[in-house]
């Protein structure tokens, strides 16, 4: 997982030019109104802020579709590029009409990394810490908030403060960041395989991951760009393949079922469990019958993976021990003459440590591979049942899967000829391995004689067919020559599929409620809201000014976030961005009511300043661990690859269009209605947020990107007048 991490914490660099950038402007701007006279032009003063807002509008609304043609790491380039110019230029400055030329700049840079670099994250990070990595960002912009306002309170002390200098620094931190993306940063592996670049997406997974068999996610990228399709959810008892010939086709009878993994040599036999609908999967748990009738049906239906596996979504989830005795079983009863003894003795060690509380068994998936000596001809779909290949490493079961404990398999589509069938496989609650003949199955029960697996499965049309395979080769080859991209639908016209429109809601509401919740206006404006606070009264008696006292409160509290962005990097694959978000907004909002109270009873200067300075600390502080990080993070996760560019561009647009509306009316708020109203508004905008998380937002911690779009396209036919 090191590449991964460090590749992220590169990325993520850009973020960090983003936090220095938001504080640095928020102390110049003191200094900009004295020198050209703006304390009475509050319009004047908001432009220049908010300037580096529209830059980062204007090239959102490129960002996505140019970045989907030419890639995200090019993009994270021309972002350091354009940091650098914008500081250069800040750093001369004579005029108003130069500066705001310089913001603009700075602000084309914002709005490339903001925008791209969560996407990026996203589809390098493996889905056990993908919540994890995808804090980073919050993480890097705070430090560099809280390194920008030490050098903003610095130069406040001396004589003469440069605001010049205080921008033009940003030069120096975004020229490392151009060598570091130019010469270290890969390019996404979800991207290349968009266009057909198999073998240089394989390489970046391998250095990614750290290992030399990635063909399993590499078959669920390639299958990541047919997502949108019609999707069901079925379910299976799936027991070894040990009972069919390799010859014999893929189906003896109707109920039995030959399932084919990815990597060389893997098959199974999946029973169908009969009387179930495809909303069996929550309807077991009573969650459709109990649910709110307001409650979305997504919300239920991802909820329902979680109930199931409530540590799913940790590194320590994946996930069963006592799975690996029914490979164990499953290897005993193999009778071919050229069963290799050594590698025997090595596979049943493997099945015995797969039982124990290990680090090997949490990270194993769903079904490992099966090892059967078997060096007969090609299977029905050319999957060879490979030597000692499969048995000789059985120790690397931490390669196998393709994330979160899902397993990717296909099968023979019986009603469409040459046809495939992609299946994600997850199993079932408190269902392990089951002792069990699975020709004696009725219905849902199992008896004694063979190990099996109780497994839900979210079955789609695959993007390969069968004559893509030829007898020589296996899936894994066949998704390596692959020559272009795959979509089933093309451009904007996707955004009106179903699953696609569903994630657009959770997408741009969860983003207008980020931002009217105030955050980023208070961040731009903190030292001249925590002057008007009062708290200069706090350090008076130091003998430092009121405008260094800001600054210096401002640096203290976004010190104080970086624990608590590290809670949020904690519990974010753990509890989960949903459980996160309903846990903070309570507090982001009691927080709120506490500052309108303070600005509206008379308490006293001492006591408003402490007391304004504590609730706006714990603002924050909340803000970061939840409502920060996590609307990022979920708009780079619920599109299908073959439009992640273009969405994410129409959520990052919401994201900056509000973000200018804060921070260009804030200062004529504050003048008008005053902090208290200011704090009420943005108290009432966390209360209707929460509702809407409540209602809407689904729980995606440790699911692969390509399980978490098919589940939106289940969801999505799951809405009232739809069943």
């Amino acid at each position: 997982m090191d590449g991964a991490v460090l590749v992220a914490l590169t990325a993520a660099i850009g973020n960090l030019l983003q936090g220095w950038d938001n504080a640095t402007i928020a102390g110049a701007v003191l200094y900009i109104k004295k020198e050209f006279n703006l304390q009475t032009q509050a319009g004047i003063e908001g432009l220049i802020v908010a300037m580096s807002l529209i830059g980062a509008t204007v090239i959102t609304t490129f960002s996505g579709p140019v970045s989907d043609m030419f890639g995200r790491r090019p993009m994270l380039i021309i972002s350091s590029v354009l940091y650098f110019v914008s500081g250069l230029v800040m750093l001369w400055s004579p005029s108003i009409n130069v500066l705001l030329l310089a913001r603009l700049l700075d602000g084309f840079g914002i709005g490339l990394s903001v925008t791209l670099v969560p996407v990026y994250i996203s589809e390098t990070a493996p889905p056990e810490i993908r919540g994890r990595l995808n804090t980073f960002p919050q993480f890097t912009g705070s430090v560099g908030m809280f390194l920008s306002y030490c050098m903003v309170f610095s130069m406040s002390l001396t004589v003469s403060p440069s605001w010049r200098l205080m921008l033009g620094v940003l030069s120096i931190p975004s020229l490392a960041y151009f060598f570091l993306a130019l010469f270290y940063l890969p390019e996404s592996p979800r991207w290349l395989v968009s266009k057909g670049r198999m073998k240089e997406a394989k390489k970046v997974l391998q250095r990614l991951r750290g290992r030399d068999d990635v063909s399993g996610e590499m078959a669920l990228l390639m299958e990541g760009l047919g997502a949108g399709g019609e999707v069901s959810i079925e379910e299976y008892i799936i027991s070894p393949d040990d009972e069919l010939d390799d010859n014999q086709e893929h189906a003896v009878d109707k109920d039995r079922i030959k399932l084919y993994g990815a990597e060389e040599g893997q098959s199974w036999i999946a029973k169908p469990v009969t009387g179930q609908s495809t909303l069996g999967l929550v309807s077991r748990h009573g969650s459709v019958a109990n649910q709110s009738a307001l409650m979305d049906p997504l919300v239920t239906l991802f909820g329902s993976v979680h109930e199931k596996l409530p540590e799913m979504g940790s590194m320590r989830s994946m996930l069963f021990t006592n799975f690996g005795s029914m490979f164990n079983i499953s290897e005993n009863q193999v009778k071919h003459e050229n069963w290799d003894e050594e590698s025997q003795r090595d596979g049943d060690k493997h099945s015995d440590d797969s039982g124990a509380e290990s680090d090997d068994n949490v990270r194993s998936p769903l079904l490992s591979r099966q090892g059967t000596g078997t060096e007969g001809p090609p299977t029905s779909l050319s999957m060879r049942q490979g030597s000692n290949y499969n048995t000789a490493n059985a120790g690397d079961n931490a390669s196998m899967g393709i994330g979160g404990g899902w397993q990717l398999a296909y099968r023979k589509d019986e009603k469409n000829e040459g046809a495939l069938k992609r299946i994600y496989l997850h199993q079932e609650a408190g269902v392990g391995s089951r002792r069990g003949s699975i020709m004696s199955l009725p219905g849902c029960d199992a008896h004694a004689e063979g190990d099996t697996i109780h497994a839900a499965a979210l079955v789609s049309q695959s993007v390969l067919r069968t004559e893509s395979i030829s007898a020589q080769q296996t899936i894994e080859e066949a998704v390596e020559k692959q020559t272009g991209p795959i979509t089933k639908v093309i451009g904007w016209r996707a955004l009106f599929e179903p699953g696609v429109k569903h994630a657009l809601i959770v997408g741009v509401g969860i983003q207008i409620l980020q931002q009217f919740s105030g955050i980023n206006g208070v961040l731009y404006y903190t030292p001249q809201i925590l002057e008007q606070a009062g708290v200069g009264v706090l350090l008076s008696n130091l003998g430092i000014g009121s405008e260094s006292a800001s600054f210096l409160i401002s640096g203290l509290t976004t010190l104080l976030m970086l624990p608590s962005i590290g809670i949020a990097m904690r519990l974010m694959d753990i509890a989960g961005r949903r459980l996160l978000l309903l846990t903070t907004l309570p507090v982001l909002l009691l927080s709120l009511i506490v500052l309108v109270l303070g600005n509206v009873i008379n308490m006293g200067e001492v006591t408003h300043a402490v007391i304004s300075t504590i609730s706006v600390v714990i603002y924050f502080c909340c803000f970061v661990t939840g409502f920060g990080p996590i609307p990022n993070i979920l708009c780079s996760e619920i599109f299908p690859t073959s439009v992640r560019g273009i969405c994410i561009a129409i959520c990052a647009l919401t994201f900056w269009i509000g973000d200018i509306i804060v921070t260009y009316s804030l200062p004529v708020m504050l003048n008008t209605i005053g902090l208290a109203g200011v704090f009420g508004i943005y108290a009432v905008v966390c209360a209707i947020a929460w509702v809407f998380v409540f209602l809407k937002v689904p729980e995606t911690k440790g699911m692969p990107l390509e399980v978490i779009t098919e589940f939106f396209a289940v969801g999505a036919n799951k809405q009232p007048g739809k069943e």
